[in-house]
């Protein structure tokens, strides 16, 4: 269209000569066209122009004041709603000073027009009109699909968010990345297992009401809850006031982290718990909440269990049964480990062995070890001096012996020292 005006413009010099050849032209222009001079009287209408505004012909003949026109189109609709001295003024004006850029105008039946007026060397305006419905038909369409999709993707988001209060961040996660089928299936894996439970709940909350134990007990695991996602623990199912969640699947950071994630985040719940009692107290809670823990390592199977239509993401396997059993042969406030996690995390934690342990389910007694504490703490408390080196480790438990034991022995590795140099 913009070739054409150019055209226009070259032959208008010499339209008294060809204007027959040129108003051919300009009526074969898939555009609609008008030519006005200085005064604002038509030049010229091509055929285009005629048939997009369905007007009195004399209002577009030649000579004919083009603000006729637009005073007739403003009267009839086409301008929209508001005062017609100022519609139509806006539009002559914009014939008087074109700019060259596009505005644009609908008719009374919903038709949208694109026009650009262009000033003609020589004096005089170019007035081209394109018919522009069905593109903006396809915008509003393509704008209305965008809402809707904008509205769905709102739904889904929200309704995510809603699944994920039943799923473990994990395996929310792997399963909307795509990496967790969701399909009966399971593997075996080396895992990590916590169990726990508050000892004695029943006795201890004996003298609420039902609706501040529900309120105390999902507190506790609120607060349990945010310490295991803390540490990176995958939170399978509480069962009553217990929980069970395990380390490894669907995210691993190798075997022996995983048990250390297991056993820290164990000992930062009994912490918080301690942290909690005087809150409880306060809603009528006379003995304070202690909690068990058990703790193992060792290949489960994990993955989904069910029917096709009712699915359950969990492990099964003699580990899980062993962290139960620890927890439940745990005294309440303390931390139980089998004989392979307490080997996975002899670097920062303290233990006591305890009496090997026969449970169901296991032929041979059970190794069980108790969690004194963490070095760091231990060592900050006076309870233990800890001196590490490359090559080089001294460990001195000073609540099972005296001072003078410890040097002693701390004599004699000197003297071995000292005989080897």
């Amino acid at each position: 269209m913009d070739r054409e005006i150019e055209d226009f413009r070259a032959l208008h010099p010499n339209s008294d000569q060809d204007g027959g050849h040129l108003n051919v032209a300009l009526d074969n222009m898939p555009g609609a066209l008008a030519y006005t001079d200085a005064d604002l009287n038509i030049v010229f209408c091509n055929d285009r122009f005629k048939e997009m505004y369905q007007v009195p012909r004399e209002l577009l003949q030649s000579g004919r004041p083009y603000p006729e026109l637009l005073r007739y189109l403003a009267e009839n609709g086409y301008y929209g709603e508001g005062d017609i001295e100022t519609l139509v003024a806006e539009r002559v004006n914009s014939l008087r000073n074109p700019s060259g850029k596009s505005f644009e105008d609908r008719t009374p039946d919903g038709r949208v027009y694109r026009i650009r007026r262009s000033p003609v060397a020589g004096g005089g305006t170019v007035t081209v009109m394109t018919d522009i419905t069905e593109q903006k038909k396809a915008e509003i369409e393509l704008l209305e699909a965008k809402r809707k999709t904008d509205e769905a993707n709102k739904m889904l988001e929200a309704l995510s968010s809603k699944l994920s209060k039943y799923l473990s961040p994990q395996l929310y996660q792997s399963i909307f990345r795509g990496d967790q089928s969701v399909e009966i299936i399971s593997r075996r894996k080396k895992l990590t297992v916590f169990f726990s439970d508050i000892a004695a709940f029943t006795e201890t909350t004996d003298n609420l009401e039902s609706e501040e134990l529900t309120e105390v007990l999902n507190h506790y695991l609120t607060e349990m809850s945010a310490i295991a996602l803390e540490y990176g623990a995958t939170i399978d199912k509480y069962i009553g006031d217990a929980m069970l969640l395990f380390f490894g699947d669907p995210e691993s950071r190798g075997n022996k982290e995983d048990a250390k994630a297991c056993v820290l985040m164990a000992i930062a719940m009994q912490r918080r718990m301690r942290e909690l009692e005087q809150e409880w107290k306060s809603r009528g809670l006379e003995r304070p909440f202690r909690i068990r823990m058990g703790i193992s390592t060792g290949f489960c199977t994990v993955g989904n269990f069910g029917s096709k239509d009712r699915m359950d993401y969990t492990i099964i396997g003699n580990e899980v049964n062993l962290a139960a059993r620890l927890e439940a042969s745990a005294e309440p406030g303390s931390i139980f480990l089998s004989h392979e996690t307490n080997a996975l995390v002899q670097d920062i934690v303290l233990t006591e062995e305890q009496p090997p342990m026969t449970v169901k389910g296991f032929v041979r007694p059970i190794s069980n070890y108790k969690i004194v504490g963490t070095y760091q703490d231990l060592v900050e408390e006076g309870r233990v001096v800890l001196q590490e080196q490359d090559g080089f480790r001294v460990l001195v438990d000073l609540t099972k012996q005296d001072s003078s034991a410890a040097i002693a022995a701390l004599e004699e590795v000197l003297s071995r020292l000292k005989n080897r140099s």
